[in-house]
């Protein structure tokens, strides 16, 4: 798996773990090993223009996920899944830290990061929100892969709470 870290935000951030959960994410989707994804970490600015520009809404917001080759999970356990370039998530520390201090169950900008990195991945695998269904599925399945990659790191503690919308 192919991918590419990038802070051009001005902010300390544990890209490693960012690398590890997109990749842990990945895995666990049987995305094809040799599938290509970049993660982009900006400013409060930058996401706001990004936000007006793709989505014609103000202000900053937490993940925006950009799909290049619209990849999708395989649907039976012995199909070979698709390679290809899934594309961009591009990340706000400064949202995420805001969001991890409102949580009900508070955490770091980190630990938000990570959650954001992994709705990202899922939007980029196909996965929406809009419908009360299609919400309960995806919000589902990132809190499985949250909780399973914090398990293998051997991460105590709650997950954290879905804070995106």
């Amino acid at each position: 798996m192919s991918i590419d870290v990038n802070n051009e935000s001005g902010t300390e951030v544990d890209e490693q773990a960012i690398l590890d959960i997109a990749r842990y994410a990945l895995g666990r989707m049987r995305i094809h090993p040799l599938s290509e994804l970049s993660v982009i970490v900006v400013d409060a600015e930058a996401m706001e223009q990004l936000h007006i520009q793709w989505m014609d809404l103000p202000g900053p917001t937490d993940v925006m996920s950009f799909p290049m080759d619209e990849l999708r999970p395989p649907t039976k356990d012995d199909e070979e899944p698709p390679q290809g370039l899934l594309g961009d998530i591009v990340l706000c520390p400064e949202v995420a830290k805001k969001q991890g201090e409102d949580a009900p169950t508070k955490h770091s900008m980190d630990e938000e990061l990570q959650l954001l990195t992994v709705h990202g991945v899922l939007h980029l695998l196909g996965y929406d929100h809009e419908e009360p269904d299609e919400k309960a599925e995806m919000f589902g399945l990132q809190a499985a892969i949250v909780d399973g990659w914090r398990a293998e790191k051997g991460l105590t503690g709650p997950s954290p709470a879905p804070t995106v919308n």
